[in-house]
């Protein structure tokens, strides 16, 4: 990637938290940015993420560097703008495997310490001191890792805090665009083109619409893998607990919200959910019930769980597992951010990217992750 014209106005696509992170960012450095979406705000992927803010289980790569950079930006943020103080949370995150062959918490562990991200060894009887509200005969007996400087942040609120900014720096939001299309003449991204039929010009897109990225870029000729799921994400009625740190575990993923409820998922559950021919999803009650007594049963005295609601939709994840982000080669002026860390690369990700577009010049902490690897 070399050096490109510095653009004027850029069209993103997509409100959710790359969409907005990255409009934001660029109304910051000068560019005029309009922000088109189908919905309301964090209408797809970013309404129903555990929004899990962490670097676990990773090697010293390119991409766990990426995520401890957008880790540093939430306490920048929260450093700043004490108005987050409810919804963007660092209580840390405790992770636990199944008691069987496949259990790797000592050499996960091990790695983390190497690599220098800040993980503990627990046993079983240490957890309760360290996170409250754990029940500690759920932890299998190889122990748990807790990780201190994990966190979580609620992405709607976060949405919502960083359109109002775009909105105030001149920032053009169109809520209701519907199923926009790329204008890629020529081999140019030139704007795009509304549902009804309105054009809106631009000397650059960013396409950031979650599990939509692959089709959408399939229908200019661009090709990303795709390996998105179907995901479920459940809200508790509010409860009295303890808990703050983030739980992984090998039956349900928890998290506190701002409200006092609990948000859950696992991957069994969302095995379960039917997707219909019309395109509608079936949740299962049993699956529903499931997922509340798993989580009852990681939580110091078994407390009832009750539904509040649940969210399913599809969770982006590009075919190779790694982010794709930054320019198309084929198609000038187009940049993507299609990734499963939507919630701890969110901040970054957008500045990077806006950095990129309105200086012209690539940056290095996205060459791994290009879509031109693809092609």
């Amino acid at each position: 990637m070399t050096a490109s014209p510095k653009p004027r106005h850029v069209v993103v696509i997509g409100a959710g938290i790359f969409g907005i992170s990255s409009a934001l960012h660029l109304a910051r450095l000068g560019p005029d940015v309009t922000l088109v979406n189908d919905g309301a705000p964090a209408n797809g992927a970013s309404g129903r993420s555990l929004s899990w803010l962490n670097s676990a289980r990773r090697a010293d790569t390119a991409y766990h560097r990426l995520r401890l950079a957008g880790i540093d930006r939430y306490r920048t943020l929260a450093a700043t703008r004490p108005e987050t103080g409810s919804w963007l949370r660092f209580d840390g995150g405790l992770t636990w495997d199944a008691d069987d062959e496949t259990n790797q918490i000592a050499s996960v562990c091990q790695l983390e310490q190497d690599i220098g991200y800040d993980a503990l060894l627990l046993g079983p009887a240490e957890v309760g001191a360290v996170v409250p509200g754990v029940n500690a005969s759920a932890i299998t007996p190889q122990g748990a890792i807790f990780n201190p400087g994990e966190g979580w942040v609620d992405l709607p609120s976060l949405v919502s805090l960083l359109l109002n900014e775009f909105r105030s720096r001149g920032g053009k939001f169109v809520r209701d665009a519907g199923r926009v299309r790329i204008d890629a003449t020529g081999g140019r991204a030139r704007g795009v083109v509304t549902a009804d039929g309105v054009p809106v010009k631009a000397d650059a897109v960013v396409l950031a619409v979650g599990p939509a990225t692959p089709i959408m870029l399939a229908e200019i000729g661009v090709r990303v893998p795709d390996a998105t799921p179907i995901s479920l994400l459940l809200k508790t009625k509010p409860i009295k607990t303890e808990l703050r740190a983030v739980l992984n575990t090998p039956r349900v993923a928890v998290r506190p919200t701002p409200d006092g409820a609990l948000v859950l998922d696992s991957a069994w559950s969302e095995e379960e959910v039917v997707v219909n021919s019309d395109g509608t999803y079936t949740v299962h009650d049993k699956t529903v019930e499931g997922l509340l007594e798993e989580a009852s049963a990681v939580l110091e005295g078994n407390p009832r769980l009750q539904l509040a609601a649940y969210a399913v939709g599809p969770k982006p994840i590009p075919g190779d597992g790694e982010p794709v982000l930054g320019c198309v080669e084929t198609v000038a002026g187009l940049h993507v951010a299609f990734s499963h860390s939507g919630a701890t690369l969110g901040l970054i990700v957008g500045e990077l990217l806006a950095k990129e577009i309105a200086s012209g010049n690539p940056h290095p902490m996205l060459a791994t992750f290009r879509p031109n690897r693809f092609s």
